[in-house]
């Protein structure tokens, strides 16, 4: 599992450093910030590639590092530190044989997915033409490229088969899908027009229709990618192990960008629970831990965890800007209870879970109502408060007891 990194003139912050825990960690903060980034990092940290592009460090004269720390399959704990080699635009690695992390899998918000298999991708010497890992555009994911068939040929074989493949998937779907009464299960195969020989997967829709997996909506369309790398790479990874006589990786490391992107409320509320139970689905008898690491802006998705969240194996972390200086720094774990507490927490930061509008109508009603501070020109009279309350509140909003009881008491002092 990866445990921690480590950076010097690389990144938004001149030092930032980052203490994973082995199991769940949630990244949050305002965009621009560097979750991405570390996302990124972790990756190339625990594969020696970059899945998208290479990180590129502060200009001369910073000497930049990375360090970063995993375990190892043989024991103990990997450790090194990279620096930039400006000649060359790289950053060192070491030139021994690397320690091995696990399985690795990378979801990208845009819809492409990175995978490291250390029973296909390990760097040997011998075999120069072995991929360093495999990276899926989002259009590789469905039609495939050189690495595999991709999900519409590969869950059509499944389905065709029904094998253990296709029982895998069904489960995979099962344990990701929206909600008990909406479940992600799939339909009848079909051929979709006059001149496309394929025929296509689908899903039984909670209205009774077929609709093909390629007409799913976005957020359908990111869980099912999910799904099917998930089986394609852990079934890839044991039937490789079996070819080279040695047991399937104990450890699975995930690394989820926007986890909760093009997801509804309700799935938002499901995918992380969800994700952190699926691998034993698919792993079955393995027993392989999982570290998930996300980046996410939803307060849904911290709500969900509340009930699963084990101080001792999970983690959340804040990006901040504060002074024109970005900070990273491990937030104390508290229940919030719901999304609008989240919302308001320090995690978030925002003042009101209202429109702006709102926000500063009532920040307005407030400074009158104790007399302090100054008004905005538009707003500094009772009657033009109230005329915006009416306008934007709604009419069983929480803050209009106590607006309206200090109206009724300033009119009975008059």
């Amino acid at each position: 599992m990866l445990k921690r990194l480590e950076f010097k003139e690389v990144g938004p912050a001149p030092q930032m450093r980052i203490d994973f825990a082995p199991r769940l960690n949630l990244i949050t903060g305002d965009n621009g910030l560097g979750k991405s980034f570390l996302l990124d990092t972790a990756w190339w940290a625990l594969t020696r590639t970059w899945a998208r592009r290479l990180v590129v460090p502060h200009l001369p004269p910073a000497k930049p590092s990375i360090t970063f720390a995993y375990s190892k399959k043989t024991g103990g704990e990997h450790e090194y530190t990279s620096v930039f080699e400006r000649m060359t635009d790289t950053w060192t690695v070491k030139q021994a044989r690397p320690a091995i992390p696990g399985l690795v899998l990378y979801a990208q918000v845009d819809g492409g997915f990175a995978v490291w298999d250390p029973a296909r991708n390990y760097w040997k010497k011998e075999t120069p033409n072995r991929p360093h890992a495999y990276l899926f555009k989002p259009e590789e994911v469905w039609e495939g490229n050189v690495l595999c068939e991709g999900l519409v040929r590969d869950w059509a074989s499944w389905q065709r088969e029904g094998g253990d493949a296709f029982v895998a998937l069904t489960h995979v779907l099962g344990a990701l899908s929206p909600s008990d009464s909406s479940p992600l299960n799939p339909g009848e195969l079909r051929k979709l027009t006059l001149d496309d020989p394929k025929q296509y997967p689908t899903l039984r829709m909670p209205y009774d229709q077929d609709v093909a997996v390629v007409h799913a909506s976005a957020g359908m369309r990111r869980i099912l990618a999910v799904a099917y790398l998930l089986v394609w790479t852990w079934r890839e990874h044991v039937a490789s192990c079996q070819l080279l006589g040695f047991p399937p990786t104990n450890e699975i490391i995930l690394l989820f960008d926007e986890i909760e992107a093009h997801l509804h409320p309700q799935w938002q509320r499901r995918i992380v629970p969800a994700l952190l139970q699926v691998m034993d689905v698919l792993t079955g008898d393995h027993n392989a831990s999982v570290q998930l690491i996300a980046a996410t802006h939803s307060p849904l998705v911290l709500a969900s965890v509340e009930p699963v969240f084990d101080e001792e194996r999970d983690k959340l972390f804040l990006l901040e800007e504060r002074a024109h200086k970005v900070t990273l720094h491990e937030q104390p774990w508290a229940k919030q209870g719901d999304v609008l507490n989240w919302l308001v927490s320090d995690t978030f930061g925002l003042q009101q879970a209202r429109s702006i509008e709102a926000e500063r109508a009532i920040e307005a009603a407030e400074a009158l109502m104790r007399a302090a501070g100054e008004l905005p020109p538009d707003l500094d009279t009772k009657k033009k408060i109230h005329a915006e309350l009416v306008r934007v509140l709604a009419g069983h909003d929480p803050f209009w007891p106590r607006w309206v009881v200090w109206v009724e008491a300033q009119e009975l002092s008059a």
